[in-house]
């Protein structure tokens, strides 16, 4: 099948080019960059490694997402983030089981895996293992981690309908997913210090209020509607 890898990005200079040229040559048939109006030089960088970059004026992690999504060309769709936390080398493993038909969206799980010193900030780690415990009680799952790091086919996605153009992507796709029934699966994977920087979302205050609200809200809205 083919494969895109979209990858949403806001000055990652340090980092884009050795997230792109980690990523295997025998992965993908095409690598999409969304750019949120860096000023850094990271579009330059992506595009001097090959890239397609796709120029997104419009905030939001899920806007970016769906930009990505919408320009690709790929029968599959992954996405990882852009700032050198996510082991580019893992994507084999994140859609050989699309590949081979056993699931219908397959998370990067960190919590599941082996998270290096100084990867996971303990209140970013809190409030993901807050999340994901309301998730399977709500609707009766065992999963481990709200990974922005994974795959599915593009026919799939569309039939998701997103909505949510925040931090709440994520969220609302996996829901959405539970809701109809999908077969997710998760794979370990180790999470590693992000290349150069702090995080725009668990490095700042106003960054992780921000993610949290919009998860949060995110997965109350759907949970209303729960009969």
């Amino acid at each position: 099948m083919k494969i895109s890898v979209i990858i949403p990005i806001l000055n990652e200079a340090e980092s884009i080019g050795q997230v792109l040229a980690a990523i295997p040559a025998e992965t993908s048939t095409e690598i999409l960059v969304v750019d949120g109006g860096s000023s850094d030089g990271s579009v330059e960088i992506a595009k001097s490694a090959g890239a397609i970059v796709v120029l997104e004026p419009r905030r939001g992690y899920g806007q970016a997402c769906a930009s990505g999504s919408a320009a690709s060309q790929g029968e599959i769709l992954a996405f990882m983030d852009g700032d050198g936390a996510d082991d580019p080398a893992r994507l084999p493993d994140l859609i050989a089981p699309l590949e081979a038909g056993t699931a219908d969206m397959v998370l990067a799980s960190r919590l599941a895996g082996q998270l290096r010193a100084g990867a996971m900030p303990w209140h970013q780690k809190m409030g993901n293992r807050m999340v994901v415990h309301w998730i399977n009680h709500l609707y009766h799952q065992s999963l481990t981690d709200l990974s922005p790091c994974r795959a599915l086919r593009r026919a799939d996605l569309l039939k998701l309908n997103m909505e949510e153009m925040s931090y709440g992507w994520p969220a609302e796709m996996l829901i959405k997913a539970i809701q109809l029934g999908w077969r997710i699966v998760e794979i370990p994977v180790e999470y590693r210090p992000r290349i150069g920087g702090k995080s725009k979302i668990s490095g700042t205050l106003r960054g992780s209020l921000l993610a949290a609200y919009h998860i949060l809200h995110t997965i109350g809205s759907y949970a209303r509607k729960q009969p």
